[in-house]
């Protein structure tokens, strides 16, 4: 009896559902997108070309419901942001187990971060990389690293694990929406269908890992990272070979402005929040 909540059912979203909502531990289901299916998104989903004009929302539970009919599915065709909605998604997310987020821009993530912290709730998150040439999974816990954490953590040139590249004239393929042309290449459904395959699979054993706390067992979920990279192809000045796997074990961050791990309590307002968000994408922006 477990209740799904994810935000994104897009190219890269939609697949881990899939996968997921296989299992027959999963028996509820909301889903947040306020989406159309478009012309341009058919060449990497699994919807057909007729449904174009359909809400992604819809789409997703006429899709789940062919495969599991007993799946109780919710959907809120709205933005995660939408604030006329903030007290429904927040009763949602109240009521879940374990949250996906599948949103493909940083103030949805960072807002869905607060959302599952606010409420002790699991999540997991999946980012494929412009390109297709790689992609992240990271997964979080009450109590750990928040995203501002992982994201902070992951693009601060000083950090050992940082895994960019400081010469100024190669693209940064983590901002799909950049200058560069480079950038602006979307991934192929295959790149996106592996990123999404290991999302599912880290999702999964989290969800197991989380069932047996609840039912006693002491041990928590530690696969041995916080965040998990794996090249798909070989990009030079960015990944030396195609198919690396790299591990990133993150800890809660005393400096993060997001989920201010030291003595100041986390935002609790919408209007907290919203400070704590642009100081944190400002202060990205600087490292």
């Amino acid at each position: 009896m477990v209740h799904l909540f994810q935000v994104g059912v897009g190219s890269g979203g939609m697949p881990v559902l899939d996968t997921l909502c296989r299992d027959p531990r999963i028996t509820h289901v909301t889903i947040v997108e306020p989406d159309l299916y478009k012309e341009h998104n058919v060449e990497r989903h699994h919807f057909p070309l007729s449904a174009v004009g359909t809400p992604k929302a819809v789409l997703a539970e006429r899709w789940l419901h062919e495969r599991r009919p007993d799946l109780h599915v919710k959907l809120l065709s709205c933005d995660l942001l939408d604030r006329e909605r903030q007290a429904e998604i927040e009763e949602a997310v109240r009521a879940c187990d374990l949250g996906i987020c599948a949103a493909d821009n940083e103030p949805a993530k960072f807002h869905f971060d607060a959302l599952m912290r606010r409420h002790g709730k699991p999540w997991t998150l999946g980012e494929v990389l412009s390109g297709g040439i790689g992609g992240f999974v990271h997964w979080f816990v009450s109590g750990g690293p928040c995203y501002g954490c992982v994201a902070g953590h992951l693009q601060r040139p000083t950090n050992p694990d940082y895994v960019a590249v400081e010469k100024p004239q190669t693209p940064d393929y983590s901002q799909p929406g950049g200058a560069v042309h480079e950038v602006r290449i979307p991934a192929s459904k295959a790149s996106i269908q592996a990123i999404a395959s290991l999302h599912a699979l880290i999702t999964l054993d989290l969800l197991t890992a989380t069932l047996a706390v609840a039912q006693g067992n002491p041990q928590s979920y530690d696969p041995g990272f916080t965040t998990l990279l794996l090249t798909l192809q070989r990009v030079p000045d960015v990944f030396e070979e195609a198919f690396r796997p790299y591990r990133f074990r993150v800890a809660r961050s005393p400096q993060c402005l997001v989920c201010q791990a030291g003595e100041r309590p986390s935002p609790q307002t919408a209007e907290e929040l919203d400070v704590a968000l642009d100081q944190a994408l400002a202060r990205l922006g600087n490292e």
